[in-house]
């Protein structure tokens, strides 16, 4: 089975929330809460509906940037991106019983991650995607070979996620640079059956 995180998106006939419950029932065990542009107010309703949940189904469920609000609905933990709050302020709200993980597009992003310590990184784009705002750097397989040759010359051990515009046939070939896991959101939510098309990555040898 494939680690698989589901990122939390909209479209014009499914909700965030909804989005993640189909993520869910079709296998996903690591949803990811972002609603980029809402206010902590709009959040904190899905995000408690949405953790517990989680907790039905066994599955980590992390928030994106809210550190505040991960602490107060005592989520699994936090996703933060380049632009948020550093790694180790957030660890120092959070304590040890929380799980951090931070964006990277450079080898240099990963070793100010590993410093910081953060649980997991999110590294990309692997190509565009048009989820997210403002994308850093494309990466391709050749970047992600890469980086995670540094990391293991290095010896940094930490968990790497290939996000950004990720489709299901990507997968075997970025497993094979070394990735320890998947980030998804279009290639589920715009296929024929989301829940389908989230089993049907999960289960990939």
């Amino acid at each position: 089975m494939v680690p698989v995180q589901f990122i939390t998106h909209q479209t014009d006939k499914i909700s965030y929330e909804e989005s993640a419950l189909l993520a869910l029932s079709g296998g996903c065990r690591w949803i990811q809460l972002r609603m980029k542009g809402a206010s902590d107010a709009e959040v904190e309703p899905i995000a408690r509906r949405l953790l517990a949940r989680c907790r039905e189904e066994g599955a980590v469920f992390v928030v994106d940037d809210r550190v505040e609000l991960v602490k107060a609905i005592e989520a699994d933990g936090v996703h933060l991106g380049r632009g948020d709050m550093p790694v180790a302020e957030a660890r120092r709200v959070l304590g040890e019983g929380f799980i951090i993980g931070g964006t990277a597009n450079t080898i240099d992003d990963i070793r100010r991650l590993h410093r910081e310590s953060a649980d997991y990184i999110g590294c990309g784009p692997f190509r565009y995607t048009e989820t997210k705002a403002n994308l850093a750097p494309l990466l391709g397989i050749e970047g992600y070979r890469a980086i995670v040759a540094q990391m293991y010359q290095e010896g940094i051990s930490l968990p790497l996620c290939a996000i950004g515009g990720i489709q299901r046939e990507d997968v075997p070939e970025l497993l094979a640079t070394g990735v320890n896991a998947i980030a998804v959101s279009g290639a589920v939510l715009k296929a024929p059956s989301p829940r389908q098309a989230m089993a049907d990555l999960i289960n990939m040898a």
